[in-house]
């Protein structure tokens, strides 16, 4: 029997997060550096599955298939293809850069008559996180993903509601409130899309028997499974609600800024770089290969609700005071675009979307844990206590740069070529909907410069007077990703390569094509 890799890629930072908890609170120095090597060598496992990996190959491939509850056609089914496998080296690589970034957020600190929970337990959450993640971009049993899907949210309410910011405005007993209620809602709101998605999932069982992707998508494609169109549309709804609250889709999104506010910036990175990815990895895969027809039928309606998301999130990111609900704002626009580029039903569009998950995951990791450094050293998130930053820290301010140069999608960095694929995979199906979707990178050049602008330039305000710069810590957390952002930004090929196989075979599913030209090429 082969060595299992995707098992052992999700079983490890289990695994570590059982062994971080179980550290002694008095060694917390031991626990972070724990984490810390388990989260590296959960890399290389995902490093190993992305060499492995053959995108020239079959749909599914590393596949694991064992009985798990066989009265009801459950199995442990797990398989990856081009687009998972992106997306688990995504979480993999921002993991390490998580634990480093959070080193002392979660310091024993009195306050009062409160004191933060153990130093451990923040670890142990984070790599709890990881490992249910990888896992729900790893199965093709649904019951399998539904369990992992709805799971993770158990570690990330107790890291937004117990790890909170400690930079408040009012205090920390109004801080304590804040957090504990961008928690409920983000839990509420979570398991409100989760519940509606258990009750389409036990419909699919009822209507074809088991819980098998790929056995349901196979029977679908020969004909001995039927679905009424009715029962598709249903069942679409079901799934696609529960994946539109996690990624999140307007008018599902409002949890988000909550709780990227009230969160830590490595926290936040993990809801929005991470956690959200799984909402839009989930309707390529399930979405779109268990319910094409339905999928189409549905394109309309969700297009607008992605222009809305566009252009909506870019207009209430650019009236922030405070700099993580901006970027939480901005994230939303920018979720708008991946779910614009999935359902545009065109190759060029949903590899945008694809290459969009990864490059939006890197440059938001980018700005939000560089706006924590910012963040930490004064003491707030407002806007307006900043100023002159780049005369006193410059390397801080330059990386702060870099960073929402990605957001803006400036040509050279990687989001930009993501951005564009989507806007042009769009047009060329639904023209009107792409030419009022530019309107989003307009608004993401205004909410981003004016940032820059009101924090780094002009005179440099008393309280930051002796802000220090970047540390080595710092910097060796932020300087990848300034790396990645530029070298994805000039040579997007050796994601492309991976993802647009699988593009192909999603576009296959659903039974499209991409439009022809208006005008032939020259001979």
């Amino acid at each position: 029997m082969s060595f299992p890799l995707l098992t052992a890629t999700a079983a490890l930072p289990a695994l570590g997060a059982v062994a971080t908890a179980a550290v002694p609170a008095a060694r917390r120095t031991a626990a972070k550096w724990l984490a810390l090597t388990v989260s590296l060598a959960t890399l290389a496992l995902a490093i190993t599955v992305l060499v492995r990996f053959d995108p020239d190959g079959s749909r599914y491939q590393l596949t694991e298939s064992h009985a798990w509850i066989k009265d009801f056609g459950v199995r442990y089914e797990l398989g990856v293809d081009g687009i998972a496998v992106a997306l688990i080296a995504l979480t993999a690589l921002l993991i390490p850069f998580i634990v480093l970034a959070g080193w002392h957020d979660a310091d024993p600190l009195e306050t009062g008559s409160r004191r933060w929970r153990p130093t451990q337990g923040f670890f142990a959450l984070i790599l709890a996180v990881e490992a249910m993640v990888i896992i729900s971009f790893e199965a093709t049993d649904v019951f399998l993903f539904y369990i992992f899907f709805e799971a993770m949210l158990i570690p990330m309410y107790f890291l937004i509601g117990g790890f909170g910011d400690r930079a408040h405005e009012h205090g920390e007993e109004a801080a304590a409130t804040q957090r504990s209620y961008a928690a409920v809602k983000f839990l509420l709101y979570n398991l409100a899309g989760g519940l509606i998605m258990l009750a389409a999932v036990i419909g699919l069982y009822v209507v074809a028997g088991n819980f098998s992707l790929t056995q349901i998508a196979e029977a679908r494609a020969n004909g001995s499974l039927h679905m009424a169109t009715s029962t598709e549309r249903w069942l679409f709804l079901g799934f696609f609600f529960a994946f539109a609250v996690k990624a999140p889709l307007w008018p599902l999104h409002t949890w988000l800024p909550n709780a990227m506010q009230e969160s830590t910036a490595p926290v936040a990175v993990l809801i929005t770089a991470v956690v959200d990815k799984v909402g839009t990895f989930a309707m390529l895969r399930f979405c779109l290969q268990l319910f094409p027809e339905a999928s189409k039928w549905a394109t309309p309606v969700i297009l607008v609700l992605a222009l809305i998301s566009i252009v909506y999130g870019a207009l209430l990111a650019v009236g922030q005071r405070d700099i993580k609900r901006l970027v939480a704002y901005a994230s939303i626009s920018h979720f708008g675009f991946i779910i614009m580029g999935i359902f545009a039903m065109t190759s060029q569009g949903q590899s945008g979307a694809t290459l969009y998950m990864v490059n939006h995951g890197i440059s938001t990791a980018a700005l939000m844990l560089v706006a924590g450094f910012l963040i930490s050293r004064r003491g707030s998130r407002l806007i307006a206590d900043y100023g002159g930053v780049q005369k006193v820290a410059p390397v801080l301010a330059g990386t702060f740069l870099i960073g929402g140069l990605a957001t803006l999608s400036l040509p050279g960095l990687a989001p930009f070529v993501s951005e564009f694929l989507v806007l042009v995979g769009t047009f060329t199906r639904y023209p009107v909907i792409g030419v009022i979707a530019t309107f989003g990178i307009v608004l993401a050049a205004l909410y981003t410069l004016v940032l820059y602008q009101r924090t780094m330039t002009g005179p440099v305000k008393p309280e930051v007077s002796a802000m220090p710069d970047l540390r080595v810590r710092e910097l060796v957390v932020v300087a990848p990703l300034i790396v990645l952002l530029i070298f994805l930004g000039v040579y997007p090929k050796p994601v492309t390569d991976i993802v647009n196989p699988a593009v192909k075979q999603t576009m296959s599913d659903v039974q499209k094509k991409d439009p022809k030209p208006e005008v032939e090429a020259a001979k």
